[in-house]
Order: structure tokens, then sequence, then C-alpha cells
């Protein structure tokens, strides 16, 4: 079967640079209008009152145009006049925020306030910027990654971001997990694919919270669709962040295969 058949439903699951990347170039290559991604929001938290949902913002920003190409992440030309401000009543600006980055999650923490959901919001963020996939949060629900350590159970942003990965992965666990559902606009998604790609993102901490929600991997399952896999693993390192010492330091082989093996269940 060919991607760009014409006709043909395509669902990603995404998170993170790289499956942001594989994102657009989905979008370049079927209809845009054909392709759903699916988004990890485990690693989404609250910093100064703010809800911020990083991966759904990367894929946002790469497929409108305006990701920071250096980085992968924020806004392209992005200032820090307000992250400058913050730090000078003296809190520690450990998480990079943009001025136009900031004005996403204000508008996001607003809607929550006043009753929208997460897939709502998003979609509206998508039109205004004029993307044409649908990008849909994994569950409108609140989960939380937690990176166990030898030392302490850091929030998944404390060990990513402020720790810079430093610490040795001694587990994963995600808080909320049980409780939390497949947004109806994902489950639609992956019910009508013809096509489920897995991007190469952190199987772990990236789909792995994805496949974790209940019922998705059943769903996935028993869905009609070609089901493709991306390593984010080459030549046994990762292409992009801490994927390969993450697997070994759980068990896995660091390689296509380890990867497989967490999607096969």
């Amino acid at each position: 079967m060919s991607l760009t058949q014409s006709g043909r439903s395509v669902t990603a699951l995404a998170g993170g640079v790289g499956g942001a990347k594989l994102a657009q170039g989905l979008a370049d290559a079927v209809s845009p209008e054909s392709l759903s991604i699916i988004v990890n929001t485990a690693d989404d938290f609250d910093l100064w009152g703010l809800r911020i949902c990083p991966d759904l913002d990367t894929v946002l920003y790469t497929l409108a145009g305006i990701a920071n190409p250096a980085t992968g992440w924020g806004i392209e030309g992005d200032t820090h006049v307000t992250l400058d401000a913050i730090t000078r009543y003296g809190e520690d600006p450990w998480f990079q925020l943009g001025d136009q980055d900031v004005a996403t999650h204000v508008l996001r923490t607003s809607g929550l306030h006043a009753g929208q959901t997460l897939t709502e919001i998003t979609a509206n963020f998508a039109t205004r910027l004029g993307v044409l996939p649908r990008i849909l949060p994994m569950t409108d629900d609140v989960v939380a990654t937690m990176i166990h350590t030898p030392d302490a159970v850091l929030a998944f942003q404390d060990y990513f971001v402020r720790r810079r990965q430093s610490d040795t992965v001694t587990g994963v666990t995600l808080a909320g997990i049980d409780d939390a559902e497949l947004s109806m606009a994902a489950r639609s998604a992956i019910s009508a694919a013809d096509v489920i790609v897995f991007c190469p993102s952190n199987p772990i901490v990236s789909t792995g919270p994805i496949l974790a929600l209940p019922g998705v991997r059943d769903l996935i399952g028993s869905a009609s669709a070609v089901r493709i896999g991306v390593s984010p693993i080459v030549g046994g390192k990762a292409i992009k962040g801490p994927a390969d010492r993450m697997l070994q330091s759980l068990g896995h082989e660091s390689s296509a295969f380890g990867v497989a093996s967490i999607y096969a269940g």
C-alpha cells in the first residue's frame, strides 16, 4: 500500500521533535486533510500558573512552519522579554519560554479554565495557524510521566529539562493513566485509519503513554490498518534525546528490534 494513494487515511502517533519532523514529512506526502496526528500529553505540566504542552506545541509549530529550526521546538525568532522579567523577580528560568510561546500557554490555560477541552483548544490553535492535518491530544484527561531514578522520583520535565537527562532511569510510571480515556477524536482517527504510523519518538515516554491509555493497544490491534513503525534508534544510538540510554537502563535492547518489541507488547 502506498501512503500517497488517493483517499488513504493516515494516523500517526507522535511525541517530541522526532515525531514532529515525521509528521511534517507525512503532511508533505499525503493529503493534509487525510492526516491525523495523535500526540503525547503525558509530559504536559503547569509552570507559573500556565498549562504547558510541549509535544503538542512542537507538532503544532512544526506543521505551521514557525518552529525554531535550530532546536526543533519553540518559535523561530521568538524573544524572551517575559522570561527576563520573571528572572528579575527571582525565579529560576529553567524552562525556556519565548514570548510568543507564552501567548499559546496563556490562551490554552484560559480555555481550560473556561471549560474547553484540550482537543477543542488545540483544534482552534491549528485553525488559526493554518494547519490542515488534525492534531489530536491523546486524552483530555491529565496524565503525568514520572521518572524513577536511584535517588528520587522526578516529574518528567524536571528529569528532561531541569536536570538535562543526567539521571539513570530505573523506572517510568504514568500518574493518572488508569482513569484517563483516549479522546473521542483520537479513537475515531485510529478506527478510521488505513495506515497507522508510529513516529520515531521515544517508545517509552513519547509514544509509550499513548499506547498505555486503557484500550488503545487493543484498538490498534483490532484495526484493519497497515501499521508502520519508524525507529528513533539508528546504529544503537538515539537520533535525538535519551531514548537509547533509557531503553538500556530499563532492560530493553537499544535497537530497532528493541523498539519493535515494546510496540508488540
